[in-house]
Protein backbone atom coordinates (compact mmCIF):
# COMPACT_ATOMS: atom_id res chain seq x y z
CA UNK A 1 0.00 0.00 0.00
CA UNK A 2 2.83 2.40 0.84
CA UNK A 3 4.45 1.71 -2.53
CA UNK A 4 1.18 2.32 -4.38
CA UNK A 5 0.52 5.55 -2.49
CA UNK A 6 4.05 6.72 -3.23
CA UNK A 7 3.56 6.02 -6.95
CA UNK A 8 0.26 7.91 -6.89
CA UNK A 9 1.94 10.88 -5.22
CA UNK A 10 4.72 10.85 -7.80
CA UNK A 11 2.20 10.72 -10.67
CA UNK A 12 0.16 13.58 -9.17
CA UNK A 13 3.33 15.63 -8.67
CA UNK A 14 4.42 14.98 -12.26
CA UNK A 15 0.96 15.94 -13.52
CA UNK A 16 1.12 19.22 -11.59
CA UNK A 17 4.56 19.96 -13.02
CA UNK A 18 3.29 19.26 -16.55
CA UNK A 19 0.32 21.57 -15.98
CA UNK A 20 2.56 24.30 -14.56
CA UNK A 21 4.98 23.97 -17.48
CA UNK A 22 2.18 24.12 -20.06
CA UNK A 23 0.67 27.12 -18.28
CA UNK A 24 3.99 28.95 -18.35
CA UNK A 25 4.27 28.23 -22.07
CA UNK A 26 0.75 29.47 -22.71
CA UNK A 27 1.20 32.69 -20.75
CA UNK A 28 4.02 33.77 -23.06
CA UNK A 29 2.30 36.21 -25.43
CA UNK A 30 3.48 38.25 -28.36
CA UNK A 31 4.82 41.08 -26.15
CA UNK A 32 7.30 43.48 -27.71
CA UNK A 33 8.60 47.04 -27.70
CA UNK A 34 8.74 49.07 -30.91
CA UNK A 35 10.92 52.11 -31.52
CA UNK A 36 9.12 54.79 -33.52
CA UNK A 37 10.20 58.09 -35.01
CA UNK A 38 8.16 60.97 -36.40
CA UNK A 39 6.92 60.23 -39.90
CA UNK A 40 7.75 56.51 -39.66
CA UNK A 41 5.34 53.56 -39.97
CA UNK A 42 5.98 50.11 -38.51
CA UNK A 43 3.78 47.08 -39.17
CA UNK A 44 3.59 43.65 -37.55
CA UNK A 45 1.77 40.60 -38.94
CA UNK A 46 0.39 37.57 -37.15
CA UNK A 47 -1.06 34.41 -38.68
CA UNK A 48 -4.48 33.99 -37.04
CA UNK A 49 -6.80 31.07 -37.67
CA UNK A 50 -10.48 31.39 -38.54
CA UNK A 51 -12.80 31.99 -35.54
CA UNK A 52 -9.84 32.62 -33.21
CA UNK A 53 -10.21 35.49 -30.80
CA UNK A 54 -7.36 37.98 -30.70
CA UNK A 55 -6.52 40.70 -28.17
CA UNK A 56 -4.01 43.51 -28.57
CA UNK A 57 -2.83 46.14 -26.09
CA UNK A 58 -0.54 49.03 -26.96
CA UNK A 59 0.73 52.07 -25.08
CA UNK A 60 3.42 54.70 -25.57
CA UNK A 61 6.24 54.47 -23.06
CA UNK A 62 6.39 57.67 -21.02
CA UNK A 63 10.01 58.30 -19.96
CA UNK A 64 8.85 60.80 -17.37
CA UNK A 65 5.55 59.89 -15.72
CA UNK A 66 5.42 63.25 -13.94
CA UNK A 67 4.95 65.02 -17.28
CA UNK A 68 2.26 64.61 -19.92
CA UNK A 69 3.28 63.23 -23.28
CA UNK A 70 3.79 65.91 -25.95
CA UNK A 71 1.71 66.02 -29.13
CA UNK A 72 4.58 64.44 -31.06
CA UNK A 73 4.15 61.26 -28.98
CA UNK A 74 0.76 60.33 -30.42
CA UNK A 75 0.17 57.52 -32.87
CA UNK A 76 -2.30 56.23 -35.42
CA UNK A 77 -3.06 52.51 -35.18
CA UNK A 78 -4.74 50.30 -37.78
CA UNK A 79 -5.43 46.56 -37.83
CA UNK A 80 -6.39 44.97 -41.14
CA UNK A 81 -7.42 41.47 -42.16
CA UNK A 82 -5.74 39.40 -44.90
CA UNK A 83 -8.31 40.74 -47.39
CA UNK A 84 -7.82 44.35 -46.30
CA UNK A 85 -10.86 44.74 -44.03
CA UNK A 86 -10.38 47.10 -41.09
CA UNK A 87 -10.55 45.46 -37.65
CA UNK A 88 -9.37 48.44 -35.60
CA UNK A 89 -8.61 52.10 -36.21
CA UNK A 90 -7.44 54.72 -33.72
CA UNK A 91 -6.14 58.25 -34.32
CA UNK A 92 -3.95 60.50 -32.19
CA UNK A 93 -3.87 58.16 -29.17
CA UNK A 94 -1.38 57.31 -26.45
CA UNK A 95 -2.73 53.83 -25.71
CA UNK A 96 -5.50 51.51 -26.75
CA UNK A 97 -6.83 48.00 -27.08
CA UNK A 98 -8.49 45.91 -29.78
CA UNK A 99 -10.47 42.69 -29.49
CA UNK A 100 -12.03 40.77 -32.37
CA UNK A 101 -12.76 37.29 -33.66
CA UNK A 102 -11.01 36.40 -36.90
CA UNK A 103 -13.48 36.11 -39.77
CA UNK A 104 -10.73 35.25 -42.23
CA UNK A 105 -7.78 32.88 -42.25
CA UNK A 106 -4.31 34.34 -42.71
CA UNK A 107 -1.99 37.19 -41.74
CA UNK A 108 -3.54 40.10 -39.84
CA UNK A 109 -1.45 43.27 -39.88
CA UNK A 110 -1.14 45.92 -37.18
CA UNK A 111 0.47 49.22 -38.23
CA UNK A 112 1.69 52.01 -35.97
CA UNK A 113 2.05 55.41 -37.63
CA UNK A 114 3.92 58.28 -35.96
CA UNK A 115 2.84 61.68 -37.36
CA UNK A 116 5.53 63.85 -38.88
CA UNK A 117 7.01 66.47 -36.56
CA UNK A 118 9.94 68.87 -36.84
CA UNK A 119 12.22 68.40 -35.07
CA UNK A 120 11.57 64.67 -35.21
CA UNK A 121 10.76 62.82 -31.99
CA UNK A 122 11.74 59.30 -31.02
CA UNK A 123 9.75 57.17 -28.60
CA UNK A 124 8.85 53.56 -27.80
CA UNK A 125 5.56 51.65 -27.90
CA UNK A 126 4.80 48.59 -25.81
CA UNK A 127 2.66 46.14 -27.76
CA UNK A 128 1.18 42.83 -26.62
CA UNK A 129 -0.71 40.65 -29.09
CA UNK A 130 -2.40 37.39 -28.13
CA UNK A 131 -4.66 35.06 -30.08
CA UNK A 132 -6.39 31.72 -29.62
CA UNK A 133 -6.00 30.11 -26.20
CA UNK A 134 -3.73 32.89 -24.95
CA UNK A 135 -6.39 35.54 -25.63
CA UNK A 136 -8.99 34.02 -23.31
CA UNK A 137 -9.63 35.68 -19.95
CA UNK A 138 -9.21 32.60 -17.78
CA UNK A 139 -9.61 34.50 -14.51
CA UNK A 140 -13.10 35.64 -15.54
CA UNK A 141 -13.98 32.14 -16.72
CA UNK A 142 -12.91 30.74 -13.35
CA UNK A 143 -15.03 33.29 -11.45
CA UNK A 144 -18.12 32.72 -13.57
CA UNK A 145 -17.88 28.95 -13.34
CA UNK A 146 -16.80 28.98 -9.69
CA UNK A 147 -14.07 26.46 -10.41
CA UNK A 148 -10.64 26.08 -8.86
CA UNK A 149 -7.34 26.83 -10.57
CA UNK A 150 -6.53 23.18 -11.23
CA UNK A 151 -9.71 22.85 -13.30
CA UNK A 152 -8.79 26.06 -15.11
CA UNK A 153 -5.39 24.62 -16.00
CA UNK A 154 -7.05 21.44 -17.25
CA UNK A 155 -9.36 23.51 -19.45
CA UNK A 156 -6.37 25.39 -20.77
CA UNK A 157 -4.67 22.11 -21.64
CA UNK A 158 -7.82 20.89 -23.39
CA UNK A 159 -7.99 24.09 -25.43
CA UNK A 160 -4.30 23.78 -26.32
CA UNK A 161 -4.87 20.17 -27.35
CA UNK A 162 -7.79 21.18 -29.58
CA UNK A 163 -5.70 23.99 -31.04
CA UNK A 164 -2.83 21.60 -31.82
CA UNK A 165 -5.34 19.12 -33.28
CA UNK A 166 -6.81 21.80 -35.56
CA UNK A 167 -3.33 22.91 -36.55
CA UNK A 168 -2.41 19.35 -37.52
CA UNK A 169 -5.49 19.06 -39.74
CA UNK A 170 -4.67 22.40 -41.38
CA UNK A 171 -1.12 21.22 -42.00
CA UNK A 172 -2.50 18.06 -43.58
CA UNK A 173 -4.75 20.13 -45.84
CA UNK A 174 -1.81 22.32 -46.81
CA UNK A 175 0.29 19.23 -47.47
CA UNK A 176 -2.46 17.81 -49.70
CA UNK A 177 -2.68 21.12 -51.56
CA UNK A 178 1.09 21.18 -52.04
CA UNK A 179 1.10 17.58 -53.29
CA UNK A 180 -1.70 18.40 -55.73
CA UNK A 181 0.21 21.47 -56.88
CA UNK A 182 3.38 19.40 -57.35
CA UNK A 183 1.49 16.77 -59.38
CA UNK A 184 -0.10 19.48 -61.51
CA UNK A 185 3.27 21.18 -62.02
CA UNK A 186 4.95 17.88 -62.95
CA UNK A 187 2.19 17.11 -65.46
CA UNK A 188 2.52 20.55 -67.04
CA UNK A 189 6.31 20.28 -67.17
CA UNK A 190 6.07 16.82 -68.78
CA UNK A 191 3.61 18.14 -71.38
CA UNK A 192 5.83 21.18 -72.04
CA UNK A 193 8.91 18.98 -72.37
CA UNK A 194 7.12 16.68 -74.82
CA UNK A 195 5.89 19.68 -76.81
CA UNK A 196 9.43 21.12 -76.88
CA UNK A 197 10.82 17.77 -78.08
CA UNK A 198 8.21 17.51 -80.86
CA UNK A 199 8.88 21.10 -81.92
CA UNK A 200 12.64 20.49 -81.96
CA UNK A 201 12.26 17.34 -84.08
CA UNK A 202 9.91 19.18 -86.43
CA UNK A 203 12.37 22.05 -86.91
CA UNK A 204 15.20 19.58 -87.44
CA UNK A 205 13.13 17.71 -90.05
CA UNK A 206 12.33 20.95 -91.89
CA UNK A 207 16.00 21.94 -91.88
CA UNK A 208 17.02 18.52 -93.27
CA UNK A 209 14.33 18.74 -95.99
CA UNK A 210 15.35 22.29 -96.88
CA UNK A 211 19.04 21.29 -97.06
CA UNK A 212 18.24 18.27 -99.22
CA UNK A 213 16.11 20.39 -101.57
CA UNK A 214 18.87 22.98 -101.84
CA UNK A 215 21.52 20.36 -102.68
CA UNK A 216 19.23 18.77 -105.27
CA UNK A 217 18.66 22.12 -106.96
CA UNK A 218 22.40 22.66 -107.09
CA UNK A 219 22.73 19.14 -108.47
CA UNK A 220 25.07 18.21 -105.67
CA UNK A 221 23.04 15.13 -104.84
Amino acid sequence: MDLLSSRCKIQITMSKWIIITMTMMMTIGESMRLDLESGITKCISDDIKLNYMTVGNYSIVNPNEALHLPASHKIYVTVTSPKGHSQHHAENVESGKFVFTAMENGDYTTCFVAPGFRPSAKFAVDFEWKSGVEAKDWATIAKRGQINMLEVEVRKLLDVTESVHDEMFQLRERESEMQELNRSTNSRMAALSLLSLVFTLLVAGIQVWHLKSFLERKKLL
